[in-house]
């Protein structure tokens, strides 16, 4: 027998080890397994914490492959980061829930969360059982939210006058690194949304609205295009660079001669037959660009690709044409010129064509880059933000920018109600929860002043991170909110000489805010409930 195992024998003789290793497997249960969850999360909040507000600080991650990634995003940071921990994968959750949800306050999610149970924590402490705790957070909750439909105010949307929505995009984008232009950006975001949306339905069709980026250029020189972009240039270089009222034949069957669908092969054994070949295959092209002359097109859009002969064809018959068009592209266009995908030259007929009024190529500068714009669309709802910016990370943080702002222009068009920033509504729902604790004779009233103080890390941290004196400034806004009973003061992160967020337009959501503080205490709740934690494969 060995210190690591014992050997044994199957019933064919054959020797076989059994490993000691049961009680060596890590097995947490009871308190210990809670306050490892606790630990796991609060790390996690903390590396976020420093990202939150105007004036966080960013990320660099590093990918595996060597892939660099520039972000102050909550949601991009956490899904970049290698966790391994299982507490610390449902922050990571729960950060994407609130990026699929709302797309915005993905970093205060997390940061929320690792305060609740860092309160949870000196609770346990103090010998308070965890399912009181969590009930507790449940009371605080409900209170928090009746104090957001309190203080809300009504935002009225008019497509005409979006200065409103303008104003809440800018506090969305204020600490993203698109800020030194984020009025321009917020403006592109409202116009893109009221392009498509359905105020009858009170929803947006995020499909219609396309962000494209190029490297190169200023982020200044990003702009809203009431079309389609499609990073493609004409197939040959004599083709118009411009056509005007342009009939589109959108194409999925390839510019070339049909294959025999059977395993025989063809033998080309002469000059003669090599001509042959060569003169059905011109025969065959011709009556392809022909049907598509014939149909009344312009312009083919074709999702394959076509030889250099097809591509001379083509010029030579004034066909101008695009190839290797993707998928989502093609359908983009069917949608936005109202034309039908077509499968095969047959089917084509001048009813399936789509309608543009202008199809123009984009150059940029010096480099050989083109891209086409395709306008005056039949369907005028698609549209298309194409971003610039220096390098590859500067574009790929404006798409994640400008995706924040979308999805909080989509909510409010969903739900017009804003709460005030900076802090200012988590001040309030804490004030809130503190006195509804103080009328509360149970047990949970700890638990509800926990969660009140758990509230106030959110503008504790706005402080911080903006080089305040992060106690003294929120003791100060605390005292000024219970004075004078205004639910609008917060912390001044871009020191502009007032506390009042209602007239700095620091604006947010009250569906995000809502979203926010009950996906945050739900997830709390859960992890306070779990006492024991097995790994796959462990024994009974």
């Amino acid at each position: 027998m060995s210190a690591v195992g014992t050997v044994a024998f199957d019933e064919y003789g054959r020797p076989f080890i059994i490993l000691r290793d049961q009680e060596s497997k890590s097995r947490l249960s009871g308190i210990d397994a809670i306050k490892s969850h606790i630990l796991a999360a609060k790390t996690v909040a903390s590396t976020v914490r420093t990202s939150l507000g105007p004036n966080g600080l960013d990320k660099m991650m590093v990918s595996p492959d060597g892939e660099v990634t520039v972000t102050n995003d909550g949601a991009t940071i956490l899904d970049k980061m290698d966790v391994s921990h299982q507490i610390a994968k449902l922050m990571v959750e729960l950060s994407k829930s609130q990026d699929d949800e709302i797309g915005d306050g993905t970093t205060g999610v997390v940061v929320l969360a690792g305060a609740l149970l860092e309160q949870a924590e000196e609770l346990i402490d103090r010998g308070i059982h965890p399912i009181r705790i969590a009930d507790g957070y449940e009371t605080a909750m409900r209170v928090a939210l009746a104090k957001l439909d309190e203080i809300a105010d009504d935002f009225p949307i008019d497509a005409k006058n979006t200065e409103n929505l303008v104003q809440v995009a800018m506090t969305t984008l204020g600490s993203k690194i698109v800020t030194k232009c984020h009025r321009q950006f917020a403006e592109i975001a409202v116009n893109a949304i009221m392009s498509v949306a359905d105020f009858d339905r009170k929803d947006v069709d995020f499909e219609l609205i396309k962000v494209e980026g190029k490297q190169g250029g200023k982020l200044e020189d990003s702009q809203l295009i009431k079309g389609v972009l499609i990073d493609k240039d004409m197939s040959h270089p004599q083709m118009p660079k411009t056509i005007k009222n342009a009939k589109l034949a959108i194409l999925t069957c390839p510019f070339e001669p049909p294959k025999p669908k059977t395993k025989h092969k063809l033998d080309v054994t002469s000059a003669e037959d090599y001509r042959k070949l060569q003169e059905y295959e011109r025969k065959k092209f011709h009556e392809m660009v022909q049907q598509v002359k014939d149909a009344g097109a312009n312009l083919a859009i074709c999702q394959w690709g076509f030889d250099d002969e097809a591509n001379h064809l083509l010029f030579q018959n004034d066909l101008p044409a695009v190839r290797w068009v993707g998928g989502p592209e093609i359908e983009l266009i069917a949608i936005a010129t109202g034309g039908r995908i077509v499968p095969r030259f047959s089917e084509l007929t001048s009813e399936k064509l789509g309608d543009a009024g202008i199809v123009r190529e984009l150059t940029f500068g010096t480099t050989k880059d083109r891209m086409l714009v395709i306008e005056g669309c039949k369907n005028t709802k698609a549209v298309t933000i194409f971003l610039r910016g220096g390098n590859k990370m500067i574009v790929d943080e404006a798409k994640r920018s400008v995706h924040d702002a979308l999805c909080v222009i989509r909510n409010l068009v969903r739900d017009s109600r804003v709460v005030y920033g900076g802090g200012a509504c988590e001040i309030a729902c804490a004030i809130a929860v503190n006195k509804s604790a103080d009328m509360n004779p149970s047990l949970e009233q700890y638990a509800m002043r926990a969660y009140g103080q758990a509230l106030e890390t959110i503008p504790l941290a706005l402080a911080e991170n903006s080089g305040l004196n992060p106690i003294e400034t929120l003791s100060d806004i605390r005292a000024q909110q219970v004075n004078s009973n205004n639910s609008h003061l917060g912390i001044d992160c871009l020191q502009q000489g007032s506390p009042n967020m209602k007239e700095q337009h620091v604006l947010e959501t009250l569906a995000g805010k809502k979203q926010q503080i009950s996906l945050a205490t739900q997830l709390v709740r859960m992890i306070l409930k779990i006492d024991d934690v097995r790994s796959p494969g462990e024994g009974q």
